[in-house]
């Protein structure tokens, strides 16, 4: 077995896809764990924004909690609407494109593509900063824990989405499992003390006051904790993952990720406002999660907090997964259109989209070097995406069904029309509220993706103009190429080059610039070329010797042929390239690479009358 093999798994082949499919309950922390794992720090980021009220911040965690709900059940309705409608995958991108237009399913693209960005790196950071709050010593290491997480949530996506789904269902079910058992103790405890229950471990002391309640600050804690909502979309995007009746399962799996995430914003916002838990300042001495205070206050720091803590810290971090498993599948639809690279719809070993991954890989870790690897740096840059693709998709929705009209139609508008609505008011509030901490990026990435996007679309279509053609062969004024070989000095290579020369034209000349072993290769032509040649009746080839008084080799060859081909326009000209090829990657070191400058330079100043042909010897 090959590292590789043991790295990521041996390849599957194409016939193996229906078994790489999964149902509910894989599904769920495939396409859930972004959802669920909000729960973790929707709420934290909104009562970081409520700090400067004191208690009365911790108050106000209940009815902003309560709004976002609402705004998550209209959501939920509205995506069971789209996947049936697309039970192929019913994505923002396709269903903005297909019913509003090719601008609109492109913005929703690009807003889609930064969220799942941020989904990545906000899910990563967010669990290590689980992991820094039960261990604090770790804080110094913040960073390096997010990239040594993101490499494995890298490896493991790698290995496909069978494989994926079972290494995460422990955590996921663990995760919500212990969240749930915090929050019956919680609340059962609660109602034993009439609403004033005593913590197990007290949390910090909630500080004074320093600003007065105004619609502003709600408005921005309401938006900080709709990060709760990202994620959502996935289910819809990945239907075609699932095992059939793909649509029902597909319906199943959001009806379980959004009723668990529900219970969860609820029984977390309460709990939070009966035992007086306040965030504190993130990336400061002595940070502790919402959570962390709030599963100490309720059960204390045994072995369930611990086990908890653990828990929260795996989801979180792997609820990166959800982006992973998203990302590459949206990449792919957009690269088939022509608007991303075409090598983003091929299929990796293991019948995932390796290149979508990578890239994800890529940015999200630059994201997280940049931001240090801190949650609350992320949140401001959170959101906006998100619910630009939700208004987006719900928009077309509307359209979709105002063409389809069926018994049902009328409803379905509406469903979706309030979706639209919704979203697109929540759009306008975290963008306002967020700007100036941070969104006014989000603003200017998703505008320079979509120019991106249609570049690379005009690039598709000025080639595909470019190379087009619908006439047959014209041989009237055929003849075979002349065929120019490379030669530093005779040898095995050299001989193999210049019998596939002679194979494929009568003319061949054998390029050779001065040095050490120039006399040499005169002679050794006259013997091993030319005699042999003339013997079978053919055109012996000539041998043209080049000056080169800087020492270069590859340019006098490169401005040769191109005088060649200037010389006799109407002439096809063969470079056939003679090339060492070594049986492991790390003897090239030992070699040099005058065969790939050669290559390059022909590449670059060369046109369409010079073919380069590489003639390989291989070391056995």
């Amino acid at each position: 077995m090959s590292f590789l093999d043991l790295l990521i798994g041996k390849p599957l082949a194409t016939s193996d896809e229906s078994g790489e499919r999964v149902g509910p309950a894989a599904g769920i922390p495939i396409f859930g764990l972004d959802a669920l794992s909000s729960a973790a720090y929707g709420p934290e980021a909104a009562l970081t924004l409520l700090i400067a009220l004191g208690a009365l911040g911790v108050a106000y965690i209940v009815p902003i909690s309560t709004a976002i709900i609402i705004l998550l059940t209209i959501v939920y309705f509205s995506y069971r609407q789209t996947i049936d409608a697309y039970p192929g995958g019913g994505g923002s991108y396709t269903v903005a494109r297909e019913n509003i237009g090719e601008g609109a399913g492109l913005l929703a693209a690009a807003a889609l593509m930064i969220d799942y960005v941020l989904t990545a790196a906000v899910g990563i950071s967010a669990g290590v900063g689980a992991l820094v709050s039960a261990v604090p010593s770790l804080l110094p290491h913040t960073l390096a824990l997010c990239l040594g997480i993101l490499v494995l949530i890298t490896l493991v996506n790698l290995r496909g989405v069978r494989e994926t789904g079972g290494v995460f269902m422990i955590p996921t079910y663990l995760f919500v499992g212990t969240l749930l058992i915090t929050i019956l103790i919680g609340l059962f405890r609660a109602l034993a003390a009439h609403g004033h229950p005593m913590p197990v471990v007290a949390p910090p002391a909630i500080p004074a006051a320093t600003a007065m309640v105004g619609a502003w600050l709600v408005l921005k804690a309401f938006a900080s904790g709709c990060t709760a909502l990202t994620g959502v979309e996935a289910v819809s995007n990945g239907v075609r993952a699932f095992r059939e009746p793909t649509s029902e399962n597909a319906k199943k799996t959001l009806t379980v990720i959004i009723g668990l995430l529900i219970i969860l914003l609820a029984g977390i916002a309460w709990l939070v406002k009966a035992y007086q838990i306040a965030a504190t300042d993130p990336g400061a001495a002595g940070y502790q999660s919402v959570l962390s205070m709030l599963v100490a206050a309720v059960a204390g720091k045994g072995v369930f907090y611990f086990v908890t803590i653990g828990s929260i810290l795996l989801v979180l971090a792997l609820s990166a997964n959800t982006a992973f498993a998203d990302l590459p599948r949206l990449c792919r639809i957009i690269a088939l259109d022509g608007y991303l690279p075409r090598s983003m719809s091929n299929r990796g070993r293991r019948l995932v989209y390796t290149e979508g991954i990578y890239v994800l890989a890529v940015l999200t870790g630059g994201l997280l070097i940049l931001f240090g690897g801190v949650t609350d740096r992320l949140i401001p840059l959170y959101a906006v995406g998100a619910f630009l693709a939700f208004t987006l998709s719900q928009l077309g929705m509307v359209f979709h069904w105002k063409r389809v009209r069926g018994p049902h139609s009328g409803r379905y508008m509406f469903i979706n029309g309030l979706g639209a609505f919704v979203t697109g008011i929540t759009v306008l509030v975290v963008l306002v509220a967020k700007f100036l901490e941070g969104a006014w990026i989000t603003v200017l990435l998703i505008p320079a993706l979509l120019l991106l996007m249609y570049a690379v679309h005009r690039h598709y279509r000025y080639v595909s103009e470019r190379v087009a053609d619908s006439t047959p062969l014209d041989l009237r004024h055929f003849r075979p190429a002349l065929v120019v070989v490379p030669i530093e000095r005779w040898s095995v290579i050299a001989k193999k080059a210049i019998t596939f020369a002679l194979s494929i034209s009568p003319e061949v000349i054998g390029l050779h610039v001065n040095c050490e072993w120039t006399e040499q290769l005169k002679k050794e032509w006259q013997e091993y070329v030319e005699k042999p040649v003339q013997e079978v009746g053919l055109a012996a080839p000539r041998l043209v010797i080049l000056d080169s008084p800087y020492r270069y080799v590859s340019s006098p060859i490169v401005d040769y042929v191109l005088g060649l081909a200037k010389d006799d326009p109407t002439r096809e000209i063969a470079v056939l390239i003679p090339e060492l090829v070594e049986k492991h990657w790390y003897y090239y070191f030992l070699h040099n690479q005058r065969a790939a400058v050669m290559k390059t330079l022909l590449y670059v100043k060369g046109n369409q009358r010079i073919a380069v042909v590489n003639v390989p010897w291989y070391i056995e």
